[in-house]
């Protein structure tokens, strides 16, 4: 039976990679490979090599990732 699990994240704010890695309960090399296939869109400050991830980018691909558990 899919099932979706959603940690608590706030729509408006914004998350370093290190955050959404925690809330999301994986890895910081899992989040990256994520960014790097299109799955989590950051936003990066004109001028910083730091990036950031929005509250709605993380809900938006848990919307679309189905998490089916095992029987």
């Amino acid at each position: 039976m899919p099932t979706t699990l959603k940690p608590t994240i706030k729509t408006g704010a914004v998350y370093s990679r290190q955050e959404a890695a925690e809330a999301l309960g994986i890895s910081l090399s899992t989040l990256k490979r994520l960014v790097k296939n299109g799955h989590l869109r950051v936003s990066k400050p004109a001028g910083m090599r730091r990036v950031f991830i929005t509250g709605e980018s993380i809900l938006a691909m848990l919307d679309n990732t189905a998490v089916e558990r095992g029987a």
